[in-house]
């Protein structure tokens, strides 16, 4: 019999935990290729579904808490199936309720025992009930670098939705997917299925001609000239809103939070009530991260706070021009410079309470409404009622942004622009 020495075996050991880690890094993890709608600028991605596969649109709710189809559009397929009341993959969902007294025949909104819940769409501000089901689900895959073979989940949860949620949505698009903070999300399942940790990270592009990306599971997330967008992260905790935000009142919300402390204007802070910015014993503040928001949404008077420090720290022979709606804060282009980061105006500071520094630079900032004019791209709450979370961080603020949610360190990796580092999330190779 063959023997070993220790300082054999501990060689034999550590080569074969290298190759491991080095499997575990490489091995393939889904994706999404994104693209910003420039009608509605929702940012939507395409999966495939059923048997035989159907190609679906789906616009991106990263605090949604489920993935819904809409399956009043002829919805055919031979690996259909209800999912059960009472079992795991109802728990899964946090079904509401259970269909029990369904007389007409069985379809995608009459299936007795069937768990049912509630899926909306913010984008046309309206919501109504529907069953859960399971179906194949088929995406695209990536070793951080180029896009791989698309890989399945045979049995993906979903709810099924009906004509009535059409509303607003953009061209072709029949459904929405979450990938909110809850087991049901696109997130939760895939790393569920696929076994690694579950962690995805958000690039969206600011073009509406090139694609940016969501990527599962951990870096890299390479794009080209060869940069790995995760390689220089700040890191802030995430934080659980287990108050208000879900479907019922007093269940933990979907959506991703963050700590805002205090926000600065060319490093001078802003005068506002801060204690806005924390949540209070009706779990009503906070920050939180939307996708559904294509601009940063602030309340009142936090809104007027940061328009008059932004335009009394503008150069003086910039001119300010009449307001272009949505926006509150409109300038003539004429003598604003450019820069690799955007236009050249003063930076936006989010102070974190781990004390990084989320900088909003002029690409960010800015919102160009023609060729001659450029308004801050930051919109004020609806007046009529009081919103329940005060700074709502919105599309056009992360793009060209990589962020990494990390739901295991409940943290919050953030990059800052990509753009100084010569690089866009329009730039993964996706061909």
């Amino acid at each position: 019999m063959a023997s070993y020495s220790s300082s054999s075996l501990v060689f034999l050991c550590s080569f074969l935990l290298v190759v491991s880690c080095s499997l575990a890094k490489t091995s393939p993890r889904p994706i999404l290729q994104v693209t910003k709608d420039a009608k509605t600028l929702q940012y939507v991605t395409q999966v495939s579904q059923r048997t035989p596969l159907v190609p679906v649109k789906l616009s991106i709710d990263l605090g949604g808490p489920f993935m819904w189809v809409n399956c009043e559009r002829s919805y055919t397929s031979s690996s259909f199936r209800p999912v059960f009341c009472e079992t795991p993959q109802c728990t899964l969902l946090n079904s509401f309720a259970c269909a029990t007294e369904c007389l007409n025949p069985p379809s995608y909104d009459c299936s007795n025992n069937t768990c049912a819940h509630f899926p909306d769409n913010p984008f046309g501000n309206i919501g109504t009930s529907g069953l859960v089901w399971g179906d194949v689900l088929a995406i695209k895959s990536t070793n951080g670098q180029k896009v791989l073979p698309v890989i399945t989940v045979p049995s993906f949860y979903f709810v099924c939705g009906n004509n009535i949620l059409d509303v607003g949505l953009a061209s072709g698009v029949t459904g929405l997917v979450g990938l909110g903070r809850k087991n049901g999300s696109l997130p939760a399942q895939l790393s569920s299925y696929f076994k690694f940790d579950r962690k995805f990270a958000l690039c969206l592009s600011s073009s509406t001609t090139s694609s940016g990306a969501v990527f599962f599971g951990d870096g890299p997330y390479t794009l080209r000239p060869n940069v790995d967008a995760s390689s220089s992260l700040s890191y802030t905790p995430l934080i659980i809103n287990n108050i208000t935000g879900g479907s019922f009142v007093g269940e933990a919300s979907p959506q991703y939070y963050i700590g805002v402390k205090s926000i600065k204007v060319n490093d001078k802070r802003v005068k506002f009530n801060e204690s806005l910015l924390s949540f209070n014993i009706d779990g009503e503040g906070g920050t939180s991260i939307s996708t559904t928001s294509p601009y940063t949404v602030l309340e009142t008077s936090i809104y007027s706070a940061l328009v008059a420090a932004f335009v009394k720290a503008m150069p003086k022979n910039v001119q300010k021009v009449p307001n272009v709606a949505p926006f509150g804060a409109c300038f003539s282009s004429k003598n604003i410079g450019s820069t690799r980061l955007g236009p050249a105006v003063p930076f936006i500071d989010l102070v974190l309470q781990s004390k990084n520094v989320w900088r909003i630079n002029g690409a960010n900032s800015m919102v160009k409404v023609n060729k001659d004019v450029l308004c801050l791209g930051f919109v004020e709450a609806r007046t009529d009622f009081t919103p329940l979370i005060p700074v709502v961080i919105g599309g056009h603020q992360i793009e060209d942004n990589l962020l990494q949610f990390d739901l295991v360190k409940s943290r919050l990796g953030f990059s800052s622009t990509l753009l100084g580092r010569s690089t866009s999330c329009a730039n993964f190779n996706f061909a």
